[in-house]
């Protein structure tokens, strides 16, 4: 007993050695700023001085005299509802293309995984050029087709769908999670079906789509995690405009903090924010039993 006891005290006197250093980053880099922010938000601070105690005034200020603040909740949810279901289908139909067996399948899937390695400021300045009206690579593309008068970021109708669009640029992270599961999926179980004279439809309704839920699930959590904090293409791209059309949560955040210099106003709206993705996170797992199915789960 005491051997074993001093075996379980070692391990456990290493296992927090070696994940130390994650440990200390949390409570050093992320537990800490969220206190703090959430201090602050009680406060109204411009940086010089030392913050003034407001209580909920910042609070009151944004859910009773700051359209805006609704705006900006708005343009996010439905830029959220635009790209995140399309970016995970999108994501999922290339790694179904990229599963199978051609020739110079590698280079297929590097072709496909490299645009979500160039940076947001980049190929920010790059969809610039392919959404201009005039002479864009779009444009350019469809009037052949006799589609012409195209805005894209430049009206308010359409600036949302056109950077919902743009975000599938960069879904190759989501596809290869998704081609790493789909080397899981039990090859029997696809000769059972053909055995039973089903289609690739069967297949991909039948097996591929419910063994590949968890990994659904998993991307979709990440994507609507980090849709809602999306800043770079809106502050590139478009600044929030045409008439505040694309003024995204982060970005309404940010010029709070560094346009109008007021930290406390700002940092409530982080902790709103903040209090939003928990609420949605939440949610999606607490229904996520109704759709996720693991293997060797029982009924």
């Amino acid at each position: 007993m005491g051997r074993t006891l001093s075996r379980e005290r070692r391990n456990l006197f290493w296992g927090l050695l070696f994940t130390s250093p994650a440990i200390l980053g949390f409570f050093l880099w992320q537990l800490a700023p969220i206190l703090a922010t959430i201090g602050i938000s009680f406060t109204e601070w411009r940086i010089v001085g030392n913050p003034q105690w407001i209580g909920l005034d910042n609070y009151t200020q944004i859910f009773t005299r700051d359209p805006l603040f609704f705006k900006s909740v708005s343009v996010t949810f439905i830029y959220t509802a635009l790209s995140v279901p399309a970016g995970i289908v999108l994501a999922f139909c290339l790694a179904v293309l990229l599963d199978q067996k051609v020739r110079m399948l590698p280079v297929f899937r590097t072709i496909f995984y490299l645009p979500s390695i160039v940076p947001f400021i980049a190929s920010s300045y790059l969809w610039l050029w392919l959404f201009n009206p005039d002479f864009g690579l779009l444009n350019a593309i469809l009037r052949p087709l006799g589609i012409t008068g195209a805005k894209w970021i430049f009206a308010s109708s359409s600036v949302l769908p056109s950077l919902a669009l743009m975000s599938l640029w960069s879904v190759g992270g989501t596809m290869l999670i998704f081609l790493a599961a789909l080397q899981g999926v039990p090859r029997q179980l696809y000769e059972a079906v053909e055995v039973d004279g089903g289609t690739a439809w069967h297949k991909m309704i039948h097996v591929t789509i419910p063994i590949m839920t968890p990994a659904i699930f998993f991307n979709f959590v990440l994507a609507t995690i980090g849709t809602l904090q999306t800043f770079t293409q809106a502050y590139v791209m478009t600044e929030g405009g045409p008439n505040n059309a694309s003024l995204f949560y982060v970005l309404y955040l940010y010029r709070k903090a560094f346009g109008q210099i007021s930290m406390g106003y700002a940092s409530a709206l982080a902790v709103i924010l903040l209090i939003i993705i928990g609420i949605l996170t939440y949610i999606i797992f607490r229904t996520s039993s109704l759709w996720v199915f693991y293997e060797g789960e029982k009924e």
